[in-house]
């Protein structure tokens, strides 16, 4: 029900908008300002989305949770959605969404709303097993029981008894 509200009142509010702005200022001045918005929120989101993928990878890199670089992310592609709209009122939220701290403060409160459960697979065919463990002290890893399994066929390896 919201998300047709929504896709109601935005382009009405737009068009209201356009309507005063453009009897305020002209509609040359109008039309220059919803084009350098574009121009200027495509520019912040290609810098501010290549900063948040370097955090990505680091996250990756450094075993962390990366739920909040993705939802930044999430947020700056959302952004360059809204910013790339022809509009005022969606150029807002766009810039909005391009402040950091609107971020964080965005992220943490859709973090308080969502249940985040984990899970762990227990495997026994052919052997393989893996296990999630949240302890950062524990290496979480795959092995594979290569007694039960027929290696002649393939011949011995390095890592294998002869």
């Amino acid at each position: 029900m919201w998300l047709l509200v929504a896709f109601l009142a935005v382009p009405l509010i737009e068009i209201a908008l356009f309507i005063q702005v453009g009897g305020i200022i002209g509609l040359g001045s109008t039309l220059l300002i919803v084009v350098i918005t574009a121009v200027l929120g495509a520019y912040m989101v290609r810098n501010q989305g290549a900063q948040v993928m370097n955090q990505v990878r680091q996250s990756f890199s450094e075993v962390r949770d990366p739920s909040e670089p993705l939802a930044h992310g999430a947020m700056i592609l959302f952004a360059g959605a809204l910013l790339l709209t022809p509009g005022f009122f969606t150029d807002i939220f766009g810039f909005l969404l391009l402040i950091p701290k609107f971020r964080s403060f965005a992220f943490a409160n859709i973090r308080k709303r969502v249940n985040v459960q984990s899970f762990s697979t227990h495997n026994t065919q052919h052997g393989t097993h893996h296990r999630h463990t949240p302890n950062p002290d524990v290496i979480d890893g795959e092995y594979e029981d290569l007694e039960n399994n027929n290696r002649e066929s393939t011949g011995p390896s390095g890592w294998t008894k002869h």
